[in-house]
């Protein structure tokens, strides 16, 4: 079916200091979706020191600048975006060729939110065998990585982020998202940035990303789960925008 071309994508990607990745991945935009279907690309910063904002600007993006943490960074990109349906994207995370048909496909088939199935940028066994369960339409199964699209309607329906939480942000989100909407699937693939696990660690952070989950699901709240990554996983001033669901 051919997507309903009155409606247009807005993506929003939240930065802070991005610019080993911000001009790749927005080359990549440009190159891999048409452009009648975006109406815009938003890089919404978060107090950036390098060059992530100049990168963003000389590849046509448009910045935005608000206070550091993702679901607020998030949500101020919602709040100025002009399309009809919102993709929210990480800075290291590359969608398929033609991710754009896609999302208005999907929504034009009544699903107003959904994401893509994801894989790391590594061969590695580990990793992609739990990348493999991003196949699987369950919110235990969901992470930020795998990207979202939702339409303006239901992310105001759900009052969108909830800026208390630091860290799992968008597990959070898409969990109410599963409540209120049709959620897909779509079976293409994005690849994502295994950085945090080359830094630190398959095993271990593998870890504490399941622990943040079972604390999660046993009742913790933001400050809690903030408290534990705090801990055991923050490695540098940057670290807040790290994605907590890249087990999903």
């Amino acid at each position: 079916m051919k997507p309903n071309n009155s409606q247009k994508i807005s993506i929003i990607i939240p930065v802070l200091n991005e610019e080993h990745y911000i001009g790749t991945l927005l080359s990549h935009l440009n190159q891999n979706a048409t452009a009648s279907n975006i109406v815009e690309i938003l890089c919404v910063d978060g107090g950036s020191r390098d060059h992530t904002q100049g990168i963003a600007k000389y590849h046509g993006a448009k910045v935005i600048k608000t206070r550091k943490g993702r679901a607020k960074q998030m949500n101020h990109g919602a709040k100025y975006a002009q399309g009809d349906i919102l993709y929210f994207l990480h800075a290291d995370t590359f969608p398929p060729e033609h991710f754009d048909k896609m999302i208005l496909n999907a929504v034009e088939n009544g699903f107003e939110t959904g994401c893509f199935r994801m894989q790391f940028d590594t061969k590695n066994l580990f990793l992609r065998f739990f990348a493999w369960f991003s196949r699987i339409n369950h919110s235990l199964c969901r992470g930020g990585d795998q990207s979202l699209f939702v339409t303006q309607d239901i992310f105001k329906q759900t009052t969108g982020f909830n800026e208390a939480y630091l860290i799992y942000e968008d597990t959070e989100f898409i969990r109410r998202l599963y409540k209120h909407a049709r959620f897909k699937v779509l079976p293409n693939y994005v690849v994502t940035s295994a950085r945090k696990y080359r830094e630190l660690g398959l095993l271990r952070l593998q870890f504490h990303f399941a622990m943040i989950h079972l604390k999660n699901y046993l009742g913790a709240g933001p400050d809690e789960l903030y408290r534990y990554y705090r801990k055991n996983i923050l490695t540098g001033s940057d670290a807040i925008q790290s994605s907590i669901s890249r087990s999903a």
